[in-house]
């Protein structure tokens, strides 16, 4: 059975959750892409479901993507019957009779069309945004779409969860607080250690190239 979290109160509020803001991460590393053009131009952050929290305050189910160095994660608050579907696709359920996200999924698979990934590539008024990366042949597109049926189909496609930089970076909480504090103690130990002179020969000029002072 896949994890079910009980938390008391809002999950901002909640002990050890603290929003961070502003924090861009390495865009080089394997679990990011930059896309350069269209709806999810940016760049991405590979996620996964990591749980279904509900919210003890108002019982709302809330989706938790966490990213795969398991150092930020997402809250997203979701309705009910979308937070059933995900729970169904993550337990491997199949229901007898097809449910609206396995009529959705099997009728795009019989047109021809594959579910190459989804993004949560937007944040608005507390309120987050979604596509879904469609494929057939060498066409593609993307459909906009809420997070929650954006998962759900993600999940029963075997199709990547992706969120963009700039959403995790104004909505994630902290997930290994003691890496983060040990990479910060990293780079002040790192900023002590170096001196003006470790730059000359490294600054540019107005035309581009390499100067010293």
């Amino acid at each position: 059975m896949f994890p079910l979290l009980l938390l008391e109160g809002k999950i901002f509020a909640g002990r050890g959750f603290q929003p961070v803001w502003g924090r861009l991460s390495n865009p080089n590393a394997p679990d990011r892409i930059e896309v350069p053009v269209g709806l999810e131009a940016g760049i991405m952050v590979e996620m996964e479901v990591a749980a279904i929290a509900i919210d003890a305050a108002n019982r709302v189910p809330i989706v938790i993507l966490r990213d795969l160095s398991e150092r930020r994660a997402i809250p997203i608050w979701v309705g009910k019957a979308e937070a059933n579907a995900i729970m169904q696709a993550l337990d491997g359920q199949k229901p007898s009779r097809p449910m609206t996200h396995d009529l959705m999924y099997s009728s795009w698979a019989e047109l021809g069309y594959t579910v190459e990934r989804i993004v949560v590539c937007d944040l608005k008024d507390d309120t987050f945004f979604a596509t879904i990366a469609l494929s057939k042949g060498e066409e593609e597109f993307q459909l906009d779409s809420r997070p929650s049926d954006a998962i759900a189909l993600a999940l029963r496609a075997n199709a990547s969860i992706w969120a963009m930089e700039e959403v995790i970076a104004e909505a994630s909480i902290p997930v290994d607080q003691d890496a983060d504090d040990a990479e910060r103690e990293e780079f002040r130990q790192f900023l002590q250690g170096v001196s003006p002179k470790d730059f000359i020969g490294t600054l540019p000029t107005d035309g581009g190239e390499p100067t010293a002072n």
